[in-house]
């Protein structure tokens, strides 16, 4: 019995196109179709993934006879018609699209928890110039240092689950139905109107609770608190609306491939050196934008904590009040917004000279 004939059974008896099958192995139909017809074989850790698929053994497969052993309980099979979701994609999408602005908005958290310790201790702070002193300055830094590494974390092992999926699966066969089209859309118009009113809102009441008490620090708080709130509903909104792209999702794949990855994949030689091609831009533009953010981290550092001696004064007069407001700290996070306008120039650029 050929592995022809054994692979082509499986399918059947699973009710597995060979889309399905291939999603599951992380190739293109087109690589199942030319094993079925004997134009080309598979590598073995695809042999070896479609033995843990049909549970069966690698000689089985490859040289044994499969057609005529028990057939598999119906639970195992793959329901025939439209196209599902066979290797768990949208469960995937659904938690990264969560894990990505909790991260985002961990950061801001961070910033809220500075403000409000710095407002306990009642004197200035980073953000009118100075540093708050005591244990209640402590723990205002405890609590952005907190912030940007919970954010740091979630994000690093978010993107690495993220890539490790893409990866494993780097062709996926569009399952969405029209009504899960139009949910994603109205999940988006919701999650961005409520994002922009929550940051509206703490606008807003950051101005009134300034004008009635003065407590500028809490109202600060309330505004860094509405901003996370914000942000976390756009960008999980936008997110849940991408992840219905899939034909994006293919193409957005071949960045997460390495070069050896690429000369394994069973394509035309054009495809593949498309496939190249998108791979070298997008590592020059993580390269380019790795420096930009490197430098912008020194410069605000720096700036953060040489910015007075630079300016002709010491922390001691900024904490005694004065100078606070012209003091150069109140801006040391220019440099990141401005690393990350760069950034997203950088990327429009690059994939503008490369055609991409």
């Amino acid at each position: 019995m050929s592995f022809r004939t054994n692979l082509q059974y499986l399918r059947a008896e699973r009710h597995m196109t060979q889309e399905q099958l291939a999603m599951l192995l992380g190739v293109s139909r087109q690589s199942v179709t030319k094993w079925e017809a004997e134009k080309s074989y598979p590598e073995m850790d695809k042999l070896i993934k479609m033995c843990q698929i049909f549970e069966c053994s690698l000689d089985d497969l490859v040289q044994g006879d499969l057609t005529d052993r028990d057939p598999v309980p119906v639970a195992a099979t793959v329901p025939s018609g439209p196209a599902t979701d066979v290797c768990g994609y949208d469960e995937h999408m659904r938690k990264y699209s969560k894990h990505v602005p909790t991260g985002v908005a961990s950061f801001v958290l961070g910033i809220v928890g500075l403000v409000f310790f710095e407002e306990a201790s009642g004197t200035p702070g980073f953000f009118n110039g100075g540093i708050a002193s005591g244990w209640s300055g402590l723990l205002g830094l405890g609590a952005l240092f907190l912030g940007v590494l919970t954010g740091i974390g979630i994000l690093v092992s978010s993107g690495m689950e993220h890539s490790a999926f893409v990866k494993a699966h780097p062709f996926i066969e569009d399952f969405y139905t029209e009504e899960e089209r139009l949910q994603a859309r109205r999940v988006l118009v919701k999650g961005v109107i409520a994002g922009l009113g929550s940051i509206f809102a703490g606008v807003m009441l950051c101005a009134f609770v300034e004008r009635e008490s003065g407590a500028g620090w809490a109202a600060a708080a309330v505004l860094f608190l509405l901003v996370a709130i914000g942000v976390w509903m756009i960008v999980y909104a936008g997110m849940m609306y991408d992840r219905i792209d899939i034909a994006d999702y293919n193409r957005s794949a071949a960045e997460e491939l390495e070069m050896e990855d690429i000369a394994r994949i069973d394509v035309p030689e054009a495809v593949r050196d498309e496939l190249r091609s998108a791979r070298r831009t997008h590592k020059k533009i993580e390269a380019i934008c790795g420096v930009i953010m490197l430098v912008a981290t020194i410069i605000a550092l720096t700036w953060l904590f040489m910015g007075p001696s630079l300016a002709g004064t010491t922390w001691d007069t900024i904490d005694a009040g004065h100078a606070a407001v012209d003091s150069p700290v109140s801006y040391f996070w220019l440099p990141w917004m401005v690393g990350g306008i760069l950034c997203a120039i950088v990327t429009i650029v690059i994939k503008a000279l490369d055609g991409d």
